[in-house]
């Protein structure tokens, strides 16, 4: 049971939509202005640099403690990559925004630090290495989502570091594929 806690605990963690949050302080939807998605990037572009930097901090926090909270519910490390890769999903998909939410990158970066920073040095090498090759950041975040199950397989040793790899990628690899032939630079379209 402890395990459906954890993976609860990291959905609803995740879930947290505080771009949302900040935007509504500010009398403004962030669901509707922007780009329209309830990420760090959106809140800096139209609530400003502080609550920006603000609301990607809060959503790194959100993988880093969903990691920590799945490892102690369970009591193993393998509870913190359930939690971690939910939490995730649960930023890219909120049930408090009726399943809209951000990109997932900045929970992922919280997670990945929080499992072993080594996960964290290889995505945002393999991150670098994509856009030397593309020059466009879209396209560049879906290629390190690509190799990250096997790169986390790869680092973890096990079985379980796939199956996390894997959470963690798909959510992000969904919210950025249709923005591969985005321009650098230009606003994403605005989800339906």
């Amino acid at each position: 049971m402890e395990w459906v806690y954890a993976a609860l605990a990291g959905y609803l963690f995740g879930s947290l939509p505080f771009a949302y949050w900040f935007g509504v302080l500010q009398n403004k939807n962030l669901l509707a202005e922007g780009s329209g998605n309830v990420g760090g990037t959106n809140a800096w572009r139209v609530l400003g640099a502080v609550p920006g930097l603000m609301v990607m901090s809060l959503d790194v926090a959100k993988g880093l403690m969903a990691v920590a909270l799945g490892e102690f519910l369970v009591r193993e490390p393998g509870g913190g990559l359930l939690a971690g890769a939910l939490a995730v999903l649960g930023h890219c998909y909120s049930v408090w925004l009726l399943g809209r939410g951000g990109k997932g990158i900045a929970p992922a970066l919280g997670a990945l630090f929080a499992i072993n920073p080594w996960l964290l040095a290889t995505a945002s090498g393999a991150f670098g290495l994509a856009y030397l090759m593309t020059r466009n950041p879209y396209r560049s975040v879906v290629l390190a989502a690509l190799t990250f199950p096997l790169t986390s397989s790869a680092i973890g040793g096990s079985l379980s570091y796939l199956w996390f790899g894997f959470g963690v990628a798909i959510p992000i690899l969904l919210k950025h594929l249709a923005e591969w032939n985005r321009p650098t630079g230009q606003l994403p379209s605005k989800p339906k």
